[in-house]
């Protein structure tokens, strides 16, 4: 990087994307130019909120243990491939995660890198947690999409492209697996452009793959990083070759560096120059490749997420009559959203988290707080930040943070906070189950427990829980299979209660709002078998197939069916 003082233009940077990037162009805190400026916002500047997205198996998991790595927040990394190993990614915390392998819950991790206040969110990759996934993406300001060399971009990889165009949010590519055969990278970034609907910027370009893999050459600073396996534990500087020693590359990788050359020659006259404002408008990706596994390629990612990726942003508030208002990271008046709420992340203490992305202001201890939902005021009995599982006491947190509130009840996902200020966070989306089983208690003597653990663990997301108008047993819906048996495990392991999960007739459920109180009462009375609450309260139909929904909406023209329902009912999308 450039010194701070350096005198470089912003221009010079667009035209030339192999130079290195001047801070003069990039939203990082320097000393001097914050002087006559409130430290608020100098302190929101400093922060950088990503999630980590990918499709299972592409390495997300094991990228997040080694930015944590080369950022000193852990100084051993763990490993997510083996279930029997001693060591466990420090983002997976649930023992069902430790014994499949796999993330299925959503972690939160903070780390302080070059001056900066990095947030890191780790998705679940598999399709059933995708909930998850997507209320995480409401609460960041760029994504790190990690993609498999091997096998390009994957089906659910795509959906949550999808879900980061429709909020125009930067994101950053990683390729990763260099280092196993995988396809050619022009091929790989064709399809990454293609899927994108954006043009790809190759910011480094690898010199070889799989075991002939021999490097990665930085085009903004026109050297090449000789590559070296890594271990566990963060090693010492890999060898670096600077391009104008081209006879030397060629001596040491050949063929490998020839075509590398010729590859480097096509993308610089067909691919566009970096510009950092196409990029923070989510109309250019920037590409890395690397190797996780073997901490190869890390540091450039770390880099550019505080070089490139967006300070937090304004967001958008409802107010009561339904208009809306730009709400500003520097507002004094302290506000958050609680985007996760996660039960029994210390099971020897029972408590509940909820996660909650502050948008304004800044947090201190002591501050009276408010729930806009309920304007009821809000009491935690401790507030943190987290490396994953473990937490420490919130001193202060500005815009982008995401703190912890441990509370015993009243917070639901979505809900607003603020010191007092009203004004209302939209945007959280819950998706209407497609799957759905009926829970049967072993001993009916743990009745409360499971009351308990439902109520805990549909409040949190986990799962879908509905509770039929005219009685009998509790409903399950999900996305995906995978989330019963975590639901089924977890009430086990955490609330000691053993269930047996049945087939249920029903086949979707549908949220229910009408503009006629009349029409709303005739409806639920011919319905009533069919109706149930969910963990927000809300009224949903229940329906056996599409054909007996075509067919009650034909009866009930003036009831809207809304397949997705945001926080508390608002912004219902109709069907």
């Amino acid at each position: 990087m450039l010194d701070a003082c350096h005198p470089v233009e912003v221009d010079d940077y667009r035209r030339h994307p192999a130079a290195p990037v001047p801070s003069a162009v990039l939203p990082a805190v320097r000393p001097l130019e914050f002087r006559s400026v409130s430290s608020l916002l100098s302190e929101t500047r400093r922060r950088r909120t990503f999630a980590i997205i990918s499709h299972p198996d592409a390495g997300k998991t094991t990228l997040t243990e080694k930015l944590l790595l080369f950022s000193g927040a852990i100084h051993i990394a763990g490993s997510v491939k083996a279930r029997k190993a001693s060591r466990h990614a420090t983002s997976d915390w649930m023992e069902i995660e430790k014994q499949r392998g796999i993330s299925v819950a959503s972690s939160v991790m903070q780390m302080l890198y070059r001056d900066h206040v990095v947030n890191l969110l780790d998705t679940p990759g598999h399709k059933d947690f995708s909930e998850d996934t997507y209320r995480v993406l409401t609460a960041v300001d760029s994504a790190l999409m990690v993609i498999d060399a091997a096998n390009g971009v994957e089906a659910q990889t795509r959906r949550l492209i999808e879900v980061c165009r429709q909020r125009d949010t930067p994101i950053i590519t990683f390729v990763n697996k260099m280092d196993r055969e995988g396809r050619d990278p022009v091929t790989l970034l064709d399809e990454v452009e293609a899927e994108l609907g954006m043009p790809c910027v190759p910011m480094t370009w690898p010199v070889g793959q799989g075991k002939q893999f021999g490097g990665i050459v930085n085009l903004r600073t026109q050297s090449m990083r000789l590559f070296d396996a890594g271990a566990d534990k963060r090693g010492g500087e890999d060898e670096t070759v600077p391009l104008s020693e081209r006879d030397k590359l060629h001596e040491r990788f050949g063929h490998d560096w020839e075509l590398a050359e010729q590859n480097m020659e096509l993308m610089a006259g067909a691919a566009p120059a970096f510009d950092l404002e196409l990029f923070l408008a989510a109309k250019q990706t920037p590409v890395f490749f690397g190797s996780a596994v073997n901490n190869f390629g890390v540091q450039e990612i770390l880099d550019a997420l505080v070089d490139l990726a967006p300070s937090p942003r304004s967001r958008q508030s409802t107010e009561k009559d339904g208009s809306h208002k730009e709400i500003v990271p520097e507002m004094e008046n302290f506000s958050g959203v609680v985007f996760k709420v996660q039960a029994n992340m210390d099971p020897s203490h029972r408590d509940r988290i909820a996660f909650v992305r502050v948008c304004s202001g800044k947090y201190e201890p002591g501050m009276k707080l408010k729930v806009q939902r309920s304007a009821k005021e809000l009491r935690p009995t401790s507030v943190v930040t987290f490396l994953s599982q473990r937490r420490e006491a919130v001193d202060e947190a500005y815009a982008g943070d995401i703190i912890g509130f441990t509370t015993h009840g009243g917070v639901q996902l979505g809900d607003t906070i603020t010191d007092g200020v009203t004004l209302q966070y939209t945007g959280l989306p819950f998706f209407a189950p497609e799957l759905f089983q009926t829970v049967e208690l072993a001993n009916p003597m743990k009745s409360k427990q499971l009351q308990a653990g439902l109520m805990q663990l549909g409040e949190e997301g986990a799962i879908q829980v509905f509770k039929p108008d005219t009685g009998g047993s509790m409903l399950l819906g999900a996305v995906g299979q995978l989330q019963f048996e975590v639901v089924q495990h977890r009430l086990k392991a955490e609330y000691g209660v053993d269930i047996r999960l049945m087939p249920c007739r029903f086949t979707g459920a549908r949220w229910i709002t009408s503009d006629s109180v009349a029409d709303l009462k005739k409806f639920t009375d011919e319905n009533a078998s069919k109706l149930a609450h969910d963990a927000a309260d809300t009224l949903a139909y229940m329906m056996t197939s599409a054909y007996d929904l075509r067919l009650t909406q034909e009866r009930h023209p003036n009831i809207h069916f809304h397949p997705l329902r945001e926080h508390a009912g608002l912004s219902l999308s109709s069907q």
